[in-house]
């Protein structure tokens, strides 16, 4: 009889379980129609929004002159005077050496400076000057871009921001061709999916990258990775799940582009790990003004006045420029006074706005706190002449910021005969210092310690012995030429720029 009831309760247990698995699968069969049926109400209605933005578009917007070729470059800090204007104002040369009669047009921020003002600085700058001049189209809101309104999720805020900012754009002027050579993939379907353009992307660093993840996994202090939240475990878990779903949005928009170009092995990685579903990403190494570095003399240290280090780039956070002063002092005391007395640190960059000037006079006040301000030297948005002057007397060249995309501040120092030590990390470690047909082009070091025993060994070093690195270094920066970005960035867009000119 118990075997009975036993057999019994059993079967009725197992009854009771599949109704009440019917009735879930029933609900999530329900919620899953559901959910359905919204997304497709909500893909209408977004293909619905985007057909009468292309009809407004289409017949309100200004474009180009149909029968020529017309290309508008997004670059919103075009007068700034860094490596990426550089990419810019060389990419513009390479597209009129190839076809003349291009009608090119830059989107920029720079509300404060004339045309000519941003020519004359293209030209003191960079050495650069154009066949013919581009018109420039001038934003209003390039403040939605700036990292400082945005204390919180700014990542997301400030490419948010680049779509508004890239909406203006499209609002002024719709090109044939739109070419973003700063990174902001956020308009990237506005211009293709609505400005019906073709999207060329030029990425000098990508949003977010597996190395950000892993700091604020690891709940390591960044100058992005704050110690409330770094020190808080509640607060990085959620950083992370942003993180994590930021960078599947990253992806979705850079795979709107149909030409993808980056600037090292290191970006060439991560935007290809992100990118998933968009172009081939193709490397082209950015433009260095190799050939007017490499004509400067080699001089012998020795017959130099100071023993000279040179550091060249914008002070922007990340270029971690605290770490160069606390290194310069660790050297200053590890050496004796005769060497002391000769050493120089000279700090060469560019301040695009009031934030850099702040940081600008943060580290004098640091400078003077480490009781080194009478060896540091500064020189604010120098000309291309004066930074030939200053590599000329120099003797290093430092760069310390860790996963450096690129870094042509680095190339440009070992052209003009540098010894550089640089971070083992990014771009420098595995694009540029490498060694060339088997010789040493310079050194990486990893942390403050590291650099001040590199910098005070090669002090050590016969000239005999110097000269043959800064020799090699030189003759490995042919790779970063001008002529070969050129060369290289025309191959990439040949196909796109073609097809546009023909239609």
């Amino acid at each position: 009889m118990a075997l009975f009831e036993s057999v019994y309760n059993s079967t009725m247990k197992l009854t009771e379980s599949a109704e009440g698995l019917m009735k879930l699968n029933l609900r999530l069969l329900s919620l899953y129609t559901s959910v359905l049926i919204m997304l497709i109400i909500v893909t209408l209605v977004l293909i619905f929004i985007n057909i009468i933005l292309i009809k407004f578009v289409l017949k309100f917007v200004p474009s180009g002159n149909p029968e020529k070729l017309n290309i508008a470059f997004f670059h919103p800090y075009c007068n700034a005077g860094g490596g990426g204007e550089r990419v810019l104002w060389t990419s513009i040369q390479a597209i009129q050496s190839r076809y003349p009669d291009a009608d090119i047009y830059i989107y920029t921020g720079d509300t404060d400076a004339t045309p000519q003002q941003i020519k004359e600085n293209c030209q003191q700058r960079f050495n650069i000057t154009l066949e013919r001049e581009p018109q420039f189209i001038f934003l209003n809101f390039r403040g939605f871009v700036e990292a400082k309104y945005y204390p919180f999720f700014t990542l997301l805020m400030q490419s948010l921001g680049s779509a508004v900012l890239g909406a203006e754009a499209l609002s002024k002027f719709r090109p044939q061709i739109f070419v973003d050579s700063m990174g902001y993939s956020f308009t990237y379907p506005l211009f293709r999916f609505i400005g019906g353009c073709s999207v060329i992307s030029y990425t000098h660093y990508p949003t977010i990258s597996s190395d950000m993840l892993q700091r604020v996994s690891d709940r390591t202090e960044a100058h992005n990775n704050r110690a409330f939240i770094s020190q808080n475990i509640v607060l990085s878990f959620a950083k992370l799940i942003y993180y994590h779903v930021f960078a599947i949005i990253y992806g979705l928009m850079g795979s709107c582009a149909h030409v993808v170009m980056v600037n090292s092995t290191w970006t060439n990685n991560h935007i290809s790990s992100l990118w998933t579903l968009g172009a081939k990403v193709n490397t082209v190494f950015p433009p260095c003004d190799t050939e007017k570095f490499s004509n400067i003399p080699l001089i012998d240290d020795s017959e130099k006045e100071f023993k000279t280090i040179v550091s060249i780039g914008q002070f922007r956070p990340e270029k971690d420029y605290p770490k160069q002063l606390r290194i310069f002092q660790k050297l200053l005391e590890s050496v004796d006074d005769i060497v002391a007395e000769r050493l120089r640190l000279i700090l060469i960059g560019g301040v695009r706005n009031a934030g850099d000037a702040k940081r600008v006079s943060d580290l004098k006040a640091l400078s003077v706190e480490l009781g080194i301000d009478n060896k540091v030297i500064w020189k604010i948005n120098a000309t291309f002449s004066e930074l030939l002057q200053e590599v000329q007397k120099g003797t290093f060249g430092i760069h310390t910021m860790w996963n450096e995309h690129f870094g042509i501040g680095v190339v440009e120092c070992m052209a003009g005969g540098l010894i550089v030590v640089v971070n083992d990390s990014g771009g420098p470690k595995l694009d540029i210092v490498t060694p060339y047909e088997g010789k040493v082009t310079g050194y990486l070091a990893s942390d403050e310690d590291t650099f001040v025993k590199v910098l005070k060994s090669v002090l050590t070093m016969p000239d005999q012995e110097k000269l043959k690195i800064r020799e090699a270094a030189r003759a490995s920066t042919c790779r970063f030429s001008e002529s070969k970005f050129c060369e290289s960035f025309l191959a990439c867009t040949q196909h796109i720029l073609d097809r546009a000119r023909r239609s």
